[in-house]
């Protein structure tokens, strides 16, 4: 039953195909037809064209000279110039001759220091030269106090003539009136060499500052 179903269905639908072929064909020439007669034709006569206008005739140009021509320079040619080196040579000076001095003759040696036979003495006691009144006002103000230890240098004619402190007593005060007290006051025997001739001498003490009870 299917395969009779599917014949009849084919068989349809050629027959559509047909009648709808013949309907559209059938149509297209009646169109085409009726178009044609219609169509009217007529023939278009054109004017003819103007006659060609002669062109004037070209006026006419004063005889003027042509402009010179131009000429470029010729172009510039570079030549390197190759400059010759010079070539220096360094002379060198003439020596300088110094003339070499003869060495100095040595010195003479030195004569022989004298030798001291006898140390310089101090005439009398140098604490002996203290008084409570040398007491520096401002020491005692500080309550300043100890004991100061100097080296004097002796001159040839027995007074003092240097004053070097080797110990401080803690106060420059007191220290400072040590050495101006035995600069004025302290007087020495000269030592003397081994001619019996007055020399110089060194000669240390020590000298202790107390403040003085009230």
């Amino acid at each position: 039953m299917s395969s009779n179903r599917t014949a009849s269905i084919i068989v349809v639908a050629l027959l559509h195909v047909v009648l709808g072929y013949a309907l559209v064909t059938g149509l297209a020439y009646n169109v085409i037809k009726n178009a044609a007669s219609d169509l009217k034709t007529f023939d278009v006569n054109e004017p003819p064209p103007p006659p060609e206008e002669k062109p004037p005739p070209p006026e006419k140009q004063p005889n003027t000279p042509p402009p010179p021509q131009v000429v470029a320079p010729p172009p510039l040619v570079r030549t390197n110039i190759v400059t010759p080196q010079i070539q220096t040579v360094s002379i060198a000076p003439p020596p300088v001759i110094t003339p070499t001095a003869r060495p100095a003759p040595p010195a003479p040696p030195a004569p022989p220091a004298p030798v001291k036979r006898e140390s310089a003495r101090a005439k009398g006691s140098l604490v002996g030269l203290f008084s409570p009144e040398d007491y520096p006002n401002s020491a005692l103000s500080a309550n300043e106090q100890g004991t100061t230890a100097v080296r004097l240098t002796i001159g040839t004619d027995g007074r003092v003539s240097g004053c070097e402190v080797t110990s401080g007593s803690g106060s420059s005060a007191l220290d400072t009136a040590t050495c101006n007290i035995l600069r004025r006051r302290a007087r020495f025997s000269p030592a003397m060499d081994s001619n019996g001739q007055p020399t110089s001498d060194s000669y240390s003490q020590r000298i202790t500052w107390r403040v003085p009870a009230e």
